[in-house]
This record gives structure tokens, sequence and C-alpha cells, in this order.
């Protein structure tokens, strides 16, 4: 299979790819609990991977994959509280206004090499992909390059159901095959706690047991379709609305976008909300970072 990844491409390489496809993929994730089944990585694991395989079936270029992602804050951190417990997590988290700002850095820095069509990946649940759907939304008219964001259930048709609510799960049946069709070596389906250790089990999905390495290809097959077809439809899109010229973007651009189209929207976000989950305990360890500064 051909070189895709970015990191690891020689110039010559990068010039042809991007030459006969200018799509860049975006993977994201954090590492968190996902139960002793699975190692830590699995968002951006599964993320990248599956860019990298959409990449190789139908061209494009694979971004370094982004392992520091949205947690502890707001609901993450009420969710985190029943389902991992107060065991040591493991996480590589940073807060919204951290994770979003990034991104902007990583668009305008795919949109000043020439990309034509960015499609952003993330393998982490919760509502941040809804953020970042409202991100792009925010920076399309900015750019010539043409953007798009999901979350991997999305591209895994049905991805919502009939009430548009997400059909993916954390650390259960759906991911834990995911990462086993990508990432075997990441599976360890002998780690599944006995049935008399008690919850939580370090934010193990419930159906987890059920996890099947073939289901996890069937759905990342689907998955790479989705992403392809996506891929050429944005393309599609670029063609009809690209600029006579194109002029790259300034860092201090991207800071005058941040400070006046993104900022004045972040209280609103998603992922700045409680949600209905009830607090941390007083002592756990998820209460330190799960107030949300009001300054914001």
């Amino acid at each position: 299979m051909p070189e895709v990844r970015w990191e690891r491409m020689f110039p010559d390489q990068l010039e042809a790819a991007i030459a006969v496809c200018p799509v860049i993929y975006f993977a994201y994730g954090l590492c968190e609990p996902h139960g002793p089944q699975n190692t830590l990585g699995l968002d951006a694991l599964k993320a990248h991977a599956i860019c990298c395989r959409a990449a190789q079936s139908h061209g494009g270029i694979v971004a370094p994959p982004d392992y520091w992602h949205i947690h502890e804050i707001g609901l993450y951190g009420a969710w985190a509280s029943e389902w991992s417990g107060e065991a040591r997590p493991w996480l590589t988290a940073v807060p919204p206004w951290v994770h979003f700002k990034n991104v902007c850095y990583h668009l305008r820095a795919a949109d000043a090499l020439g990309f034509q069509a960015a499609i952003l990946l993330t393998g982490h649940y919760g509502p941040n992909w809804q953020d970042l759907k409202t991100l792009i939304e925010l920076l399309q008219p900015h750019f010539a390059m043409r953007i798009y964001g999901l979350p991997d259930f999305e591209a895994n048709q049905p991805g919502f159901d009939e009430d548009g609510k997400a059909t993916g799960d954390h650390a259960g049946k759906v991911e834990t095959s995911l990462l086993w069709a990508v990432e075997p070596d990441c599976v360890d389906v002998s780690r599944f706690p006995t049935p008399d250790v008690p919850h939580p089990h370090f934010a193990m999905g419930p159906n987890a047991r059920e996890a099947d390495r073939r289901i996890g290809e069937r759905m990342v097959a689907d998955e790479v379709r989705w992403l392809g077809e996506k891929a050429t439809e944005l393309l599609a899109d670029y063609e009809q609305h690209k600029p006579k010229t194109r002029k790259p973007l300034s860092f201090m651009d991207i800071e005058q976008l941040w400070a006046n189209e993104v900022l004045p929207h972040l209280p609103a976000f998603k992922t700045m909300q409680y949600g209905p989950n009830k607090p941390p305990p007083a002592h756990s360890i998820w209460q330190l970072n799960y107030e949300i500064p009001k300054a914001l």
C-alpha cells in the first residue's frame, strides 16, 4: 500500500500525492480510559488508521494524529466520575479553548500548503464533534480549502438513529471491534473483568464482550468508502468556489479569526456545558477541572 502518512513521506512523495489528490485528513483523539481490554489511545488510533486506509484507497495525505483532546471539564468530568471512578485515568486532556484553537492552526497550515479539501475525523465521542462542526461553519468563509468535520461513527452508516442520536459507544462492542480491526495488538479480550468484579471497569462499555474483529473490519470498510465519497464531493465543491488567487493566512490572521469569529461563540459550545449528569463528588479527582471558567 502507498505511504500516506505525512510524517513518514519524502518531499517528492508529498508533491506527487498532492498533485494527484489535494485532500488532507486530520485524525483526532486522546488517551483516556477505554476499559481494561483496550489500549488508552483507542480514539486517535482508530481515527488515524481509518484516515490512512481512506487515503490509500482514494488518494490524499494524512496529517500526524493529534492525541490531545477535550476531557475532564463539564459533562466529561461528570461522565468520567461515574464510568471511570477514581483510578488513575492516564489522560492526554486539554480544555476546549486549547483544542479548537489548535484545530484552527492545523487548518491554516493545510490551506497554506495548497490543499483543496480537508476532512477532520475525531474518534473521541461526547459533544466535541458537534462543536467541531460549529467551528468549521465559522471558519469556512475564511478558507479557500473546503472543510468537513465528523465523528467516525457518522461515516459508519447508519451513524445516527431516527432521533438523531449517535449510535457509537464508548469502549463497547463498536469501539472495541473497530480498534481490533485496525490495531489488533491494542485489544486483549483476555483482560475483560470477570462478571463478579463490580463496576466501574475503567469506562468499559456494558456490551464490550460482544466485540468481534470481523464486525470491526466491516465497519472500517464502510467508513473508508464513505470518506472517499466525501473527499470527492469536497473537491468538486472546491472547483465551484475556488478563488482566482489564494493567499495563505498568517498566524496573526488566525489569532484575529479566533478572537472575532470563534471566541464570542465559545461559551455556547456543548463542551462548555455541564449537561444532565450529576457533578463529581467533592472528593473526586474529577472535580479538579469540572468547573468551567466564567471568564470564557
